[in-house]
């Protein structure tokens, strides 16, 4: 999280106000009716989240997928853990391997080691194939492109890139910062054959590409090409607020009529109606002729996940 505004001083929600692992499960086991295959752990880091395996043990006892997003540096130390937990699948965001780029990108002291040895640790404990997220930024990490993708090459890692997005009002994103998927589909053809893989599902945010030998990358283009209305996610944060985007200026309360006693189908016709009556479509907005489109209330990633 920014630095910056999460300082030694800054006042965290006390613990009474955050989701408990038991009230998360009772949330997916009532909404799970309504359609839910997959579930994503993110954050913030979720590995941070004391007992963490715990609450994977509880949710993968529902009929669904169960994923993390991890910025890698405790999986080494864990990775067996979640999977004797019930963890199906990992994706590790690392946006280079040259230590000067990758922690001055992630604002962290951490060594670009950490963050490998924790991919191989989720690959030697079951849970390849292993996703790779590298955020591609114009001027800072363009470089990182060719390295990331050949240094997985022959692994059970996929490299996925992502247009450099706004994610709330920390980055201070400028659209000539955005390395286009177009542009990074370029670079990595000069080099090498790539062939589309059709979408397995509808929904589906990353476009796969191939080599001849099996190689697979990714490509994440939410800025030059939304796929709002593709779009089937719904965020529920740590705090208990439905989120129906990512970029969504407010949440609405489940923690309420959660703790007030309402039952599963209370929770389900709620958060139905929500769904239903959405009309987020911030990514198209944005990249519209002439738009001045912006987040009007700071809603950070880190507070909702990605």
């Amino acid at each position: 999280m920014p630095r910056e505004v999460f300082g030694s001083d800054y006042q965290y929600l006390p613990r009474s106000e955050i989701l408990t692992f038991e009230e998360i499960d009772r949330m997916v086991a009532a909404l799970v009716p309504l359609g839910i295959e997959k579930i994503r752990l993110t954050g913030g880091e979720p590995l941070l989240r004391r007992e963490f395996p715990k609450l994977v043990r509880m949710l993968s006892r529902h009929d669904v997928e169960l994923a993390l997003t991890t910025n890698g540096v405790l999986l080494g130390s864990m990775a067996e853990q979640l999977v004797e937990a019930g963890l199906d699948r990992v994706t590790v965001s690392l946006d280079a391997l040259d230590e000067q780029t990758f922690q001055s990108m992630s604002d962290t002291e951490t060594s670009v080691d950490e963050v490998l040895a924790g991919i191989d640790a989720a690959v030697a404990a079951g849970l390849a194939p292993v996703k790779v997220n590298a955020v591609i930024q114009r001027g800072v990490n363009e470089h990182a492109i060719l390295e990331l993708f050949e240094h997985f090459q022959g692994t059970d890692v996929t490299v996925r890139f992502i247009e450099y997005m706004d994610v709330g009002g920390s980055n201070q994103w400028r659209r000539d910062e955005v390395v286009t998927g177009a542009e990074i589909l370029e670079e990595l053809k000069a080099v090498y054959d790539l062939q589309p893989i059709a979408p397995d599902v509808a929904g589906e945010v990353a476009k796969l590409w191939q080599t001849e030998e099996g190689d697979k990358v990714g490509l994440i283009t939410s800025v030059s090409e939304p796929f709002c209305g593709d779009c089937c996610r719904a965020r529920l944060s740590s705090s208990g607020e439905l989120y129906t985007c990512l970029f969504s200026e407010s949440g609405f309360d489940l923690k309420g009529p959660l703790r007030g006693g309402a039952s599963d189908h209370e929770l389900q016709e709620l958060v139905r109606s929500v769904w239903l009556e959405r009309r987020d479509r911030y990514s198209e907005e944005r990249g519209e002729e002439d738009s001045v489109v912006r987040i009007i209330l700071p809603v950070e990633m880190s507070h909702i996940g990605g």
